[in-house]
């Protein structure tokens, strides 16, 4: 995994005369990770730039993220883009709206999962459970290091049955373990589901797709779109399936305005 910027003469060749689907995660992409999910705000720069590539005829941009979708749409509130939450189970922009066929059943199990975690993990103090309608986050963040091995051994005893017989299905990200229903859908099957939507408009040769996350629910996204466009990981160079990697948000920002001044 190469330092994009170290390779930006070649990647502007590559970007310049395509349309580009952009997509972006939000949180330690677009905004630093925080101590809790409401503190991450996007700042007004980054809107801005945001809103212009959202105006722009030659890009398409949709945000996928892990936060619920009525959360993404709210705490971004850019008009005419594309927004999936929950990795990419639920879908809504111009002219779309797609979830991701979950079971009653499936649902009915994530809400008994999630009052059982909420009785169970309360008493641990720096727990942050989200009630996400589809899944389910636990944040351990703000946990006091001495108490995590406690709260994964809760969260294990009462996820466990659950994964056991394929009643839910566990996702492990920074700092915060995701529930979800026992669907074979992450953001790599979002990311190649736009893929096709805007090769379908625009032909099979003239769309580029650029992704850009920093978690490992992500790494779904970066070896979906292998040898299809160009993937960025944000952060220090780890062990990942995407092309290159910017070193923070602010990197992945001067990227975003980069693609800007192209188009």
């Amino acid at each position: 995994m190469n330092y994009l910027f170290t390779q930006f003469s070649r990647i502007k060749e590559l970007l310049r005369d395509k349309f580009i689907l952009l997509l972006l995660d939000y949180d330690g992409t677009l905004t630093p990770i925080v101590e809790t999910p409401e503190k991450a705000v996007i700042s007004k720069k980054a809107k801005e730039l945001l809103q212009k590539l959202s105006k722009n005829h030659n890009c398409k941009l949709a945000i996928i993220s892990g936060r619920s979708l009525k959360d993404i749409k709210n705490i971004v509130g850019i008009k005419d883009i594309i927004y999936a939450g929950n990795h990419g189970l639920e879908i809504e922009g111009p002219e779309i709206k797609f979830r991701t066929p979950v079971s009653p059943r499936s649902k009915e199990v994530i809400g008994n999962v999630y009052k059982r975690i909420t009785n169970k993990l309360s008493r641990i103090k720096g727990v942050l459970i989200e009630d996400k309608g589809l899944a389910i986050s636990a944040h351990y963040r703000r946990v006091n290091n001495k108490d995590v091995p406690e709260f994964k051994r809760i969260f294990g005893e009462i996820t466990a049955p659950f994964v056991i017989r394929d009643k839910i299905k566990i996702t492990k990200g920074k700092k915060v373990f995701e529930i979800k229903p026992p669907v074979k859908w992450t953001k790599g099957s979002a990311a190649l589901w736009f893929l096709a939507r805007q090769k379908f408009a625009l032909g099979e040769d003239n769309v580029f797709p650029v992704y850009i996350g920093d978690d490992i629910t992500d790494e779904d996204a970066f070896r979906a779109l292998k040898n299809k466009g160009l993937t960025i990981f944000v952060g220090e160079p780890v062990d990942s399936a995407a092309d290159y990697y910017v070193k923070n948000t602010k990197e992945a920002i001067k990227f975003l305005k980069q693609i800007l001044k192209l188009k």
